[in-house]
């Protein structure tokens, strides 16, 4: 046994020495292989040895290289975001251009580009072409896209004024800029542009770039290109313009808005002087052929702004580029679209607005206001977005506001929905507390026991916070601050149905108003109660044709069915309890005469918002006033200066139609409304065709010089506040503590 081992340790050895063995001769060999192999190498470049100038070209030519090929990888890193902002179809892209229509088929107004590119280069005057490369870029057919002298040129001038008064942008880098970029000061678009310039340069002719310019580029006053400017500021065909008038297009180029003609003529000239010096200084003209065009400088039309519904063609221009998104109109941008705009009822409500605030404005406090008028289907007959669009084009009308106690029929909703109330239902006015938060009515003061449509007439705050402990209660929940969370949630998912669209943050005090909305959608959540329950999304599209003047879009045809939101009881319900809020509760300065209406007031608290909110079975109309920066009002709330605007729109608006009942509520509970009706439907039997309010009774002319006498004799009698009597002391149920009122 021992004899084997030591055998097999020998053989172990023996193996182990030629393994190693192997191993050092292997790696023996590599090396001298190796070393002369380097030789021969080292050999070998030993004969391209360079010294003295050779040696230093060899050096430099080797960095270059090496920095070549460095720059060429950072450059492709610069040009790849350029290039996927590149796209083909940005050449062909047009802007839209939208003429809108009333529901009479007359015309509106334009939103949009006004666009023109029908003409050739060739066509275009050759003092308007020298005009444009003289004060854009003289050198435009001798770059490559980049004027590298023209850069240089524009930053010594510019270190010399201490300011930008020169650019270094080429044609092609603008036109890149207009097509696939947007105008912000930044090192990367810079980069952009530089790229996209040299891949347009690549893909078109100087000539086809300059034509796309002349196109393309914004002109001011909405218009884009020479063409469409010409005819916009001059009246004329741009094959048709003066060396004057070609150097005040010019000059839009720099700045559209700032040297605008129709906006400040002064500036215009002056800039227009400036463009003919340069043409002067390139050599494209010389002083005796522009001296007549100095002594007679270019005079645009006149282009005052006419009376046009610009807060409603806002808002209906972007309805209409959301329906593009949707891809419900196709690729055409060129549109004319039929609005369901009444005009009439318009020119009401802008007067009603201005003369309100004019006469009881200061006494409150109150700057601004704003009022939606619509059908109960949701389709748009008007819209004040503030008192002065010229002032403030911000549409107050789509802006958020807190909606005070005028939020509460969608809490009343809710809670008829869950089937725990109906109308008749007694409910007690009680204090009520979730956590340290307890909502109190005007005065700190309770009412008891009194039904449901009393307690919503009345505003009383502390029912719609019982309402959402009750619903949350039904569930099954029996902690009271949880049960309140749980109804929240139900009230919100109701208001959202209804057709609120804005942020509704879940608070203990959302139930009495501390949500914020806007006039539109409060307008769009009433008219589910005013059309029986169905959701009415508000519109501006009833009819969309294209360039060609084909019918792209029937919202009656391509929108779907309205979807029932709330139950026909219970809008009925509903209707039944906001009816007495005009004749009973807080809102009688809203009653119309002959025309059963319902709604709600509103108010917030510090009196900054005030609201009023209603509909017959025809219309129906929100209102809104306050001040821009949400500073307070003396005391102002719902039931006063909203109240009496809505009332002054709405009469008008319902002289010589035929009455529509609302639903659950009859119409001829009222004798002077019955004799109304029947007055207004002879009125508007088949031979009257006159439009509007008024049609085949008086002439709406008539109208407005009676409603504006009624209006004058009825406010002698409006008091202002501080004399104790008036509705905007007595008609308040909640405190400024409990924050929302009215």
């Amino acid at each position: 046994m021992e004899f084997r081992k030591a055998r097999w340790k020998t053989r172990l050895k023996r193996f182990a020495l030629a393994v190693d063995a192997w191993i050092g001769d292997t790696l023996w060999g590599a090396g001298r292989r190796a070393g002369e192999r380097y030789e021969r190498i080292r050999s070998f470049a030993d004969r391209f040895t360079a010294t003295g100038g050779k040696r230093v070209a060899a050096e430099l030519a080797s960095e270059g290289l090496n920095i070549g090929i460095v720059g060429s990888l950072v450059m492709l890193m610069l040009a790849i975001p350029a290039f996927r902002e590149g796209r083909e179809e940005a050449l062909k892209h047009q802007v839209f251009a939208v003429t809108f229509l009333d529901r009479y088929g007359s015309e509106l107004g334009h939103r949009g580009a006004r666009h023109d590119d029908s003409l050739k280069l060739e066509e275009l005057p050759d003092h308007l072409l020298k005009a444009v490369l003289a004060t854009e870029d003289r050198r435009f057919y001798d770059h490559f896209g980049i004027d590298i002298f023209g850069t240089f040129r524009a930053l010594a001038v510019n270190a010399r004024a201490a300011g930008v008064v020169q650019g270094g942008s080429s044609i092609t880098q603008q036109l890149a800029k207009n097509l696939f970029l947007n105008n912000e000061r930044s090192l990367d678009r810079k980069i952009k542009e530089a790229f996209l310039a040299l891949w347009l340069e690549c893909r078109l002719t100087k000539n086809e770039i300059l034509k796309l310019y002349l196109d393309r580029a914004y002109m001011g006053g909405g218009t884009f290109g020479v063409a469409a400017a010409a005819e916009y500021y001059f009246g004329k065909s741009v094959k048709d313009v003066s060396v004057a008038e070609a150097a005040m297009l010019a000059g839009l180029f720099k700045a559209p808005t700032k040297f605008a003609p129709h906006v400040n003529l002064p500036a215009a000239r002056a800039r227009a002087n400036d463009v003919l010096n340069a043409m002067v200084d390139a050599g494209f003209m010389t002083a005796g052929q522009i001296d007549s065009a100095r002594r007679n400088p270019a005079t645009p039309i006149d282009r005052k702004r006419d009376s046009s519904p610009d807060y409603y063609l806002d808002w209906a221009f972007d309805e209409v580029r959301k329906l593009s998104e949707d891809g419900k109109i196709g690729p055409d941008r060129v549109l004319t679209v039929k609005t369901p705009h009444d005009p009439a009822i318009q020119g009401q409500a802008d007067k009603a607005v201005e003369a309100i605030l004019r006469q009881h404005g200061p006494a409150y406090h109150a700057k601004q206001a704003a009022a939606v008028i619509m059908d109960p289907d949701g389709a748009v007959r008007a819209i004040v977005g503030g008192r002065d669009y010229g002032a403030s084009q911000f549409n107050r009308a789509t802006a958020n506001r807190q909606p005070g106690s005028s939020f509460k029929p969608f809490v009343y909703a809710a809670a008829l929905s869950s089937g725990l109330y109906k109308p008749s239902t007694i409910v007690t006015d009680r204090p009520v507390c979730i956590g340290n938060w307890c909502p109190n009515n005007y005065g700190r003061s309770y009412a008891g026991s009194i039904p449901l449509t009393v307690a919503l007439a009345k505003s009383i705050n502390t029912i719609p916070v019982q309402m959402s402990i009750a619903i949350g209660r039904a569930t099954g929940e029996t902690h009271e601050a949880r049960a309140a969370r749980i109804g929240r949630t139900k009230i919100i998912e109701t208001a959202r149905a209804m057709g609120l669209t804005t942020p509704l943050t879940d608070t203990v005090s959302l139930p009495i108003g501390a949500a914020e909305v806007t006039v539109m959608d409060m307008a769009a959540g009433y008219s589910v109660l005013a059309n029986g329950g169905k959701r009415a999304k508000p519109y501006v599209a009833t009819e969309i044709h294209n360039s060609q003047g084909d019918v792209i879009y029937r919202h009656d045809r391509d929108e779907p069915p309205a979807k029932q939101v709330l139950s026909s009881q219970v809008a009925q319900d509903m209707n039944f309890m906001l009816s007495k809020v005009p004749t009973e509760g807080t809102g009688r300065r809203a009653a119309l005469e002959g025309v059963v209406t319902a709604g709600k007031t509103g108010t917030t608290n510090g009196y900054k918002d005030a609201w009023y909110v209603g509909y017959s079975g025809n219309l129906v109309g929100a209102v809104w006033f306050g001040n821009d920066d949400s500073s307070e009002t003396a005391n102002m709330t719902g039931g006063s200066l909203p109240a009496m605007t809505w009332k002054e729109i709405m009469q008008f608006a319902h002289q010589g139609i035929e009455l529509k009942p609302i639903p659950g509520v009859t119409p001829t509970s009222d004798p002077k409304v019955a004799a109304l009706a029947k007055a207004n439907a002879s009125a508007t039997a088949p031979a009257a065709t006159a439009p509007g309010p008024g049609a085949g009774h008086l002439p709406q002319r008539s109208f407005e010089v009676l409603n504006s006498v009624g209006q004058m004799f009825r406010e002698v009698g409006v008091r202002r506040p501080g004399t104790g009597t008036t509705q905007a002391r007595a008609g308040r149920f909640a405190d400024t503590r409990s924050g929302y009122f009215n």
